[in-house]
């Protein structure tokens, strides 16, 4: 699937939003949704991209549109079942998704602790399963890590999406910079789906809500 935000357009678009509209967002009760993967079109459709395709089914079914480039990512606002959301996909490669991040909470004076929502491939995870945390470690993620590290905190909400463990031998970053397999495909937009859903779930209704639906072993 293409991104919805094109990689070419949004470097020649100019930043949309005008002054006065970014001071009246500023402070405004809000959600950030992070979006985490690598730009540019070899990492097209790779396990480590799963936040950025999460990201794209988000877009296209809320119709949040592109605003341009600020802070090192990609940025649009919207709306997501009732609620004011701002939504990036950090253009400064995955490890180091932290200054984008914390910048554009900063900038936007979000509660990164209730606000923030990072989505992000899991290799802890069977490919498709979900898993929605309010804290934790990095647990080995590299942008996770990044974001903790830029944060100075483990508080803020996760949308961990599966994408199944290395095999035996295998190097972890060609896994994860690697594509499905056949196999796994079907799961894996299914996961796509129930993600961007999860997503409303968890600014509609709180993060435990999302927990007691998505949270479960997936049935075989």
């Amino acid at each position: 699937m293409q991104p919805v935000w094109n990689l070419v357009n949004r470097l020649r678009t100019k930043w949309s939003t005008s002054t006065k509209q970014e001071n009246e967002m500023n402070g405004e009760t809000c959600w950030l949704i992070a979006c985490l993967g690598n730009p540019g079109r070899q990492y097209e459709g790779t396990r480590h991209n799963m936040g950025f395709d999460v990201g794209d089914r988000i877009i296209e079914k809320y119709g949040i549109t592109q605003s341009g480039v600020k802070f090192n990512a990609m940025y649009g606002k919207g709306n997501v079942e009732g609620a004011k959301v701002i939504l990036i996909k950090p253009l400064s490669f995955m490890n180091l998704s932290g200054g984008p991040v914390q910048e554009t909470a900063a900038y936007f004076k979000i509660d990164t602790k209730t606000n923030l929502i990072v989505i992000h491939d899991d290799i802890d995870l069977e490919p498709g399963q979900l898993r929605i945390r309010k804290k934790g470690s990095a647990g080995g993620h590299n942008g996770l890590k990044d974001i903790i590290r830029r944060l100075g905190s483990e508080e803020f909400i996760r949308v961990r999406v599966g994408v199944g463990a290395k095999p035996a031998g295998w190097d972890l970053a060609d896994y994860v910079l690697g594509r499905f397999t056949d196999s796994d495909r079907k799961e894996i937009d299914e996961a796509l789906d129930e993600a961007c859903k999860a997503v409303g779930v968890i600014v509609s209704k709180g993060p435990d809500a999302a927990m007691n639906e998505y949270n479960r072993k997936k049935t075989v």
